[in-house]
């Protein structure tokens, strides 16, 4: 399969740009920031995740349509379907995967308890890092059943009410001045209508839906990557010193000629990585650990370029390349780091 997008894909991705640009430019992520809203996003739909990548859109595009209907659609009952899907879909309902426990992405490593009670579970425990779960509707939680920290076998998901009795919830403001959530359970009652997918056997259902979740945030970072060398050759063509455009210097035409060649082979991993989760989809983890891992690498490599090649301009909070910067961060960490992924890719190989 070429490493192209087809016409329609094509046509897909202007549409975004235009809407999200004209809707959701960075100075809509800054106006968010200084007046500190607590909501965080503005109301989007029909938008891909490259393009957000290119505004840095605070939206609940990846939290709600991609993982939480991944997971529905993939692991919820017929009624379970029926009741959340449809509210997806026109937007009244917004949702949040609410996975890790510690400061880094180990969903193996999940300790909160799920005990059997009378018709269900009581769930206790604390998640962290929920991306925005202080406004969702409904939440999809991981939890221990049975086994213990670092074994796949019993995990389980639950779709639970944040307004239930014994949960508290605290936003939390990201670095990249989007939000997430540390949630308290304590002793939170959800009934066996509650449970998505099987009991003790949720690890497989949640490794699918974390790979199209991290196929997302790589396709994110290729759009700040891009923009952000978009930005930053529009700066080279700009600036003077010493009587001469700092783009006419070869060191800089050499460094932004590298940064390109970066960012054109991560868009084809992560175009691989989309395809193969379409096409085949069970064996999709080691292109999706190979495309979140390089798109972090590229990410990260982009945002530091700009900032250098910006001078002292790129230190200023009157720039926006600082944003692009630290959204990177936090896309790197989202869902694993390169490391995480390197063990990752070892474990499928020893296998």
């Amino acid at each position: 399969m070429a490493l192209v997008l087809n016409e329609e894909q094509s046509m897909l991705r202007d549409s975004a740009r235009g809407l999200i640009s004209d809707k959701a430019p960075v100075a809509h992520l800054r106006q968010l920031r200084d007046g500190k809203d607590a909501t965080g996003f503005c109301v989007a739909a029909g938008v891909v995740m490259e393009e957000i990548g290119r505004t840095l859109m605070p939206s609940p595009f990846l939290s709600t349509a991609v993982l939480a209907a991944s997971a529905l659609s993939r692991g919820g009952s017929a009624a379970q379907k029926s009741e959340h899907l449809p509210k997806i879909a026109n937007g009244s309902l917004l949702a949040a995967l609410a996975i890790d426990e510690g400061a880094k992405h180990r969903p193996l490593q999940t300790q909160m308890a799920a005990v059997r009670a009378g018709n269900g579970f009581r769930l206790s425990g604390a998640k962290a890092f929920v991306v925005d779960g202080h406004t969702a509707d409904l939440l999809i939680v991981a939890a221990r059943t049975a086994g213990a920290a670092g074994e796949r076998d019993g995990l389980t998901l639950f779709l639970v009410d944040p307004k239930s009795k014994g949960i508290e919830t605290e936003r939390t403001a990201m670095v990249d001045s989007h939000n997430a959530a540390r949630i308290e359970f304590s002793n939170v009652e959800v009934n066996a209508d509650g449970v998505l997918g099987e009991v003790d056997h949720g690890g497989a259902l949640l490794e699918g839906v974390l790979n199209i979740g991290r196929g997302a945030v790589a396709s994110e970072m290729v759009g700040l990557s891009e923009e952000v060398f978009s930005r930053t050759v529009g700066y080279l063509k700009e600036r003077k010193q010493f009587g001469k455009l700092i783009g006419e210097f070869q060191a800089l035409q050499h460094r932004a000629a590298q940064l390109y060649i970066e960012i054109e082979i991560t868009r084809a991993a992560v175009l691989k990585a989309l395809q193969t989760l379409d096409g085949n989809f069970d064996n999709a983890g080691a292109a999706v650990a190979v495309a979140k891992a390089r798109a972090g690498s590229t990410a990260t490599l982009a945002v530091q370029e700009g900032v250098q090649m910006h001078g002292g301009m790129g230190m200023t909070d009157q720039f926006d390349i600082g944003f692009f910067m630290k959204r990177a961060r936090v896309c790197q960490e989202l869902f694993g780091d390169n490391n995480f992924h390197a063990d990752q890719l070892a474990r499928m190989k020893n296998y």
